[in-house]
């Protein structure tokens, strides 16, 4: 499993965002150059994020993107869910729960592919943009990394 460019700029921008709760909007120039992201492709993100509830926008002069939300009520899973569509370790189907497979191990493999993105969701709904905030500054351990 993996989370698309698209999920990890997006995070890392609305991470951006609440690193700098200032009153005032940030433009995305200013985005794009304290994440390094292509300014472009950054535009386009937050558009989506928007579509998802998770920024508002301010046109004109003084203009740009805030939070719409407190850091603490956005977690990490909507906002990839925002730029990449459902959590899932695949586009595989349910499995059959008569025990009726059309091919050899198919629903024991649906199953687990299922319980695989079940569980990545529930890691990425542990973490919130404050608590990300909370590690970026220092305040708070990292997640653990299990070399496995």
């Amino acid at each position: 499993m993996r989370v698309s460019t698209r999920g990890d700029y997006a995070a890392r921008a609305l991470l951006s965002l609440a690193l700098h709760t200032e009153a005032a909007p940030t433009s995305v120039r200013e985005i794009a150059e304290r994440t390094g992201l292509p300014q472009p492709y950054l535009e386009q993100i937050l558009l989506a994020l928007k579509g998802a509830g998770l920024v508002r926008s301010k046109r004109g002069v003084g203009g740009g993107y805030v939070l719409a939300r407190e850091p603490a009520t956005i977690r990490l899973s909507e906002i990839v869910r925002a730029v990449d569509g459902p959590i899932t370790a695949g586009d595989f189907g349910e499995p059959h729960t008569d025990g009726a497979c059309d091919h050899e191990g198919q629903c024991v493999l649906l199953s687990i592919w299922g319980a695989a993105g079940t569980h990545m969701r529930t890691f990425l709904d542990s973490f919130t943009l404050a608590d990300i905030a909370e590690m970026a500054g220092g305040r708070a351990p990292w997640p653990a990394v299990d070399e496995s």
